[in-house]
């Protein structure tokens, strides 16, 4: 009898320990589960509207506000977007990453998100207008939320982590005394919010920004190796140390560390 209830309780301890041991495993797998989800995400959902712009080959958003240029060569392609008012922060938000899905509205939305870079403005003029939060997609990007018949759609939308392929590129324009540098495939947040340059034979300068994000020096630099610290609006840095060599010219871009 006593081997008996012996096995019982060992048999009861067992039953004991595999519960305790699974709910130890729901535990971590919830968890990793749940970090997972919100991998990237740098924000809540917030309610907008979305339209579009630029045509079928998305060629009229080119240039823009934020100074980028030609935006398939500069790697973001046609996964952009123009920003109102209330979100693009007179420039200081181009660069930054956003989620968006099309909600609401089931005769038009189409399933899925989109991941989109700011890259333009959209100035004050109906749905642009203050306070509104709205995003003026190109054409072929809107295609994959909503369809083109729509026009306009409810979406909702999140800052994301955005992910580059390379490191961040800066392109040396200007002349003499006025080295005005456009900053371009931000990892991270983003969005770029101060910058400073260090020549090799001068300390580190901060750069004021000119306008979108070209960042600007007045500081005479011929000669010296170049090197640029660029903080992005979540607070972090990176250092590229003499991206630029000591033969550099303006007109030229060189590629330094990433987010």
């Amino acid at each position: 009898m006593k081997y008996v209830s012996f096995i019982c309780r060992a048999m009861g301890l067992l039953r004991y320990l595999v519960v305790v041991l699974l709910s130890v495993l729901h535990f971590v797998h919830g968890f990793v589960r749940n970090n997972h989800a919100h991998h990237g995400s740098l924000g809540p959902w917030i309610n907008a509207h979305a339209t579009f712009y630029g045509g079928g080959d998305a060629s009229g958003t080119m240039g823009g506000a934020c100074g980028y240029g030609n935006l398939y060569s500069q790697g973001y392609g046609v996964s952009t977007a123009a920003l109102s008012t209330a979100l693009f922060d007179n420039g200081l938000s181009c660069g930054a990453c956003f989620e968006l899905k099309c909600v609401n509205d089931p005769q038009w939305c189409l399933p899925g998100s989109i991941v989109v870079t700011a890259t333009n403005f959209c100035p004050p003029g109906g749905w642009c207008d203050p306070p509104n939060h709205h995003f003026d997609l190109s054409q072929p990007i809107f295609q994959h939320i909503a369809q083109y018949r729509a026009g306009i759609v409810p979406v909702t939308y999140r800052r994301v982590r955005c992910r580059r392929s390379g490191g961040i590129r800066f392109t040396v324009n200007g002349h003499s005394y006025f080295n005005l540098v456009l900053i371009t495939n931000v990892g991270g947040a983003g969005d770029v919010h101060s910058v400073s340059i260090k020549g090799s034979t001068t300390r580190w300068q901060p750069m004021s920004r000119n306008w979108g994000q070209n960042w600007q020096s007045n500081s005479y630099l011929n000669g010296q190796s170049l090197s640029f610290l660029v903080t992005t609006s979540n607070g972090h840095s990176v250092v590229s140390y003499n991206v630029a060599p000591a033969s550099w010219s303006f007109g030229q871009t060189y590629t330094g560390g990433q987010f």
